[in-house]
């Protein structure tokens, strides 16, 4: 039987969606908490796994396993007025 390899952008890849999974569900976890005890803890937890993500995130971009294009400045505006119109309403 032929083993699976994994190279180390598929295994940053799976981190990256497993901090991103965990974010999810910590968040809704912390909104739903009782005690302000779990509350910080949860808080906690998700701060952490929001500083892994985004040290996951650089790392991958860095190598250009996870590259961004910045946004025209134009759409950026039309994106701004149209978010400020909404909030206005």
């Amino acid at each position: 039987m032929e083993q699976c390899q994994f190279t180390e952008q598929d295994k940053a890849t799976d981190l990256l969606q497993s901090e991103k999974y965990l974010a999810g569900c910590y968040n809704s976890y912390l909104l739903e908490s009782a005690t302000p005890e779990v509350k910080q803890c949860l808080n906690g937890l998700l701060g952490d796994t929001h500083s892994m993500q985004q040290q996951l995130f650089e790392d991958m971009n860095s190598r250009g396993w996870y590259p961004v294009t910045k946004a025209e400045d134009q759409k950026v505006m039309s994106a701004k007025q149209k978010f400020a119109a909404k909030v206005s309403n």
